[in-house]
């Protein structure tokens, strides 16, 4: 009678696998991996009649505020938009690379896209390199079907939501919508909303801050709030730092001589061969 090895089921519990490979590396001197963090914040919610997006403008490298307006809003068909969050080239060209597409898509089957090819697309695409693209992405749009609402990951992983965050600034951004998001919220109310969850992303995190730019998607229609608040305004001076000689009292004064001391230079000359 033959016998039948079954593979082993490995035991439940956590791995530490990467545990032990991050401390090999570190022993051959090698970096260990280290966590990527944006600098954005970028949400979106839907409401009775559509979609609406929202971010800031703060573009960083590392601790440096390399732009202080930027757009982070970015235009895939006339009936959707994608915020960004990452790294800008990825971002920037990734929603460049898919609205071509749905583009060409429209003129091949004369309908308008859906909001659910635009993020299989996306999703295809960022998968296939495993995460080394760095775009985070808020995609939503409204098509035939209605309002569409999507969290896409750089990694390719995707979330169909109500409301979403994405960004260094998604945790503060996120827990107002918890507090305060419901359905069939009105156009006003959902652009308040959105206005305080990027303001309260940018007042909480160090990578978001600047202006507000909001994006509301309608059926037939958007409109593109560019600059729609500045959330964090910079202060006037409310006085003159330049104080008259004799405002601070000067309690002791000491006098040091110091003795000149001659120096002499010597000029080296070399020699040039001039054979």
């Amino acid at each position: 009678m033959s016998s039948v090895l079954c593979p082993e089921i490995p035991a439940p519990g956590f791995s530490f696998e990467n545990c032990r490979r991050n401390a090999m590396l570190e022993k051959k001197g090698l970096s260990i991996p280290k966590a990527q963090k944006t600098g954005t914040t970028i949400v979106g919610i839907i409401y009775a009649d559509g979609v609406i997006l929202g971010a800031d403008t703060r573009a960083t490298e590392d601790t440096t505020v390399a732009d202080k307006n930027c757009e982070k809003i970015h235009y895939l068909a006339p009936n959707m938009y994608c915020c960004g969050a990452g790294t800008a080239a990825d971002t920037e060209m990734t929603t460049q690379m898919v609205s071509s597409q749905l583009e060409l898509h429209r003129l091949n089957t004369n309908r308008v896209p859906r909001v659910a090819t635009a993020n299989q697309i996306l999703k295809q695409y960022l998968f296939r390199y495993q995460g080394h693209i760095g775009a985070a992405l808020v995609l939503g749009g409204v098509d035939s079907t209605g309002p569409h609402l999507y969290s896409i990951f750089p990694h390719g992983s995707t979330d169909k939501l109500p409301y979403t965050t994405m960004g260094s600034g998604s945790l503060a951004a996120m827990a107002v919508f918890e507090t305060r998001w419901k359905p069939n919220m009105s156009e006003a109310e959902g652009v308040k909303l959105v206005r305080d969850a990027v303001g309260y992303g940018i007042f909480n995190d160090l990578g978001s801050g600047s202006n507000i730019d909001i994006c509301i998607i309608r059926k037939g229609t958007v409109e593109y709030l560019r600059t729609y608040d500045e959330a964090n305004k910079k202060g006037e001076k409310q006085n003159s730092y330049k104080y008259p000689k004799g405002t601070t009292a000067v309690l002791t004064t000491r006098v040091i001589d110091i003795e000149e001391v001659s120096v002499r230079r010597l000029d080296r000359v070399e020699a040039m061969d001039t054979a």
